[in-house]
């Protein structure tokens, strides 16, 4: 579907300094640029997110629910991982310049800097990227729901994440990269993806890291 635009408009818009929309701003190493239909109004289903990190910096786990997300690298080197909600699986994806991750739409996944000065192009099928935080998740649901839920001791998960942040994005937050463990990686290989519509038969099964 096509916008209605009257591109003969003087407010017609066909240019845009992605520099000039920040985002999310870690420090001068770890920052994001975004890119949508509110900065660029000619825009058509299309944005993005300019992103910058160094190694052993993460873009916290999320998801997109209005849009699916193809993940180029640009400089640097980094894992971009999906869990799969139909297998079960937790996809790992290690990328060099060149290289795309495809992510679709409302999959969990999170990516990694495994260089300095990586630099990252997310794009979205959607005039604006929308997005629900890991960090909102863990904030915003109240410490006796997840207690109750999941059979743990509420003064537990209260001390747990107590240093949780909410709209972390850039992680880690809390922790010196030196700190953080190594996200689990596998070599990038160009499988092709098809997507349909199946019922979850693996719904008992526990969540696997699979080697690609």
């Amino acid at each position: 579907m096509t916008k209605y635009m009257d591109y003969t408009s003087p407010e017609a818009q066909f240019s845009y300094d992605v520099n000039n929309s920040p985002l999310f701003k870690k420090d001068n190493q770890n920052l994001i640029n975004i890119l949508g239909v509110d900065q660029l109004n000619t825009l058509d289903n299309t944005s993005l997110l300019d992103i910058y990190l160094s190694k052993n910096n993460f873009v916290e786990p999320h998801y997109h629910q209005n849009a699916a997300e193809l993940v180029y690298c640009i400089s640097g080197a980094a894992t971009v991982s999906i869990l799969n909600p139909f297998t079960k699986e937790l996809l790992n994806y290690r990328l060099s310049p060149g290289q795309v991750a495809n992510i679709p739409q409302g999959w969990w996944h999170y990516e990694e800097a495994t260089k300095d000065r990586t630099h990252l192009l997310a794009i979205f099928n959607s005039p604006v990227p929308e997005v629900i935080l890991g960090s909102d998740i863990l904030t915003f649901t109240p410490s006796s729901v997840m207690a109750k839920n999941y059979c743990m001791n509420e003064s537990a998960w209260i001390k747990t994440t107590e240093k949780v942040k909410p709209s972390t994005y850039i992680g880690p937050s809390c922790l010196e990269p030196e700190r953080y463990p190594p996200a689990r990686e596998t070599q990038f290989t160009y499988s092709p993806y098809y997507f349909h519509y199946q019922p979850n038969h693996f719904h008992r099964r526990p969540c696997i890291p699979r080697i690609i």
